[in-house]
């Protein structure tokens, strides 16, 4: 029982982008020249998905209106960088690093481990909608592996199975006594 996150389909639109986020965009773009407004590509997409918590093809095309873009090139932003989901993921999104450095030093055991500790398989999200697996190509810290990086903040290190034992639970007891 899990939900698919592998592709994302806007069903029905969104209400536009409120007055405050378009007030956060032009502070944005106020910091480049006009000829540069696009440079403020990455600032409007991180304030959508701080909003939202994922960015929509809708809203990566009034991002493309708002800064005289071509919608593919938001779409090519927003698909390159891991930080940004393009799709509702659970609280928690957890990305191990399976690059070829980390997989000679048990990141694929990592993410295997969490696959069957979860129940769900990379890219989906548990069905109480807490936790998203995903894979990274690499976080940097290849000496340290296995790694992880929780909800793109926190970077995770020789992370052995009780250790990915140990942080799941920690952020389920985490969510104790939050309204569901």
């Amino acid at each position: 029982m899990t939900t698919s996150s592998t592709h994302h389909h806007d069903a029905a639109p969104s209400a536009p982008l409120t007055a405050d986020v378009l007030e956060r965009f032009a502070r944005e773009v106020a910091k480049y020249p006009e000829a540069g407004k696009a440079s403020a590509v990455m600032a409007c997409l991180a304030i959508v998905q701080q909003g939202e918590g994922y960015i929509s093809m809708q809203r990566e095309r009034e991002i493309a209106d708002y800064l005289g873009m071509a919608p593919i090139a938001v779409h090519e932003v927003t698909t390159f960088y891991n930080m940004y989901n393009q799709h509702p993921v659970g609280k928690f999104k957890l990305n191990v690093c399976t690059n070829l450095p980390c997989q000679l030093r048990d990141g694929v055991t990592a993410l295997v481990h969490l696959e069957k500790k979860l129940g769900i398989k990379m890219g989906e999200t548990t069905e109480d909608g807490l936790f998203t697996l995903q894979q990274s190509e690499c976080l940097g810290a290849c000496a340290d592996s296995p790694v992880m990086l929780v909800n793109d903040r926190t970077m995770c290190s020789f992370m052995s199975n009780e250790k990915l034992d140990q942080l799941i639970e920690g952020l389920r007891g985490s969510t104790k006594g939050e309204a569901a």
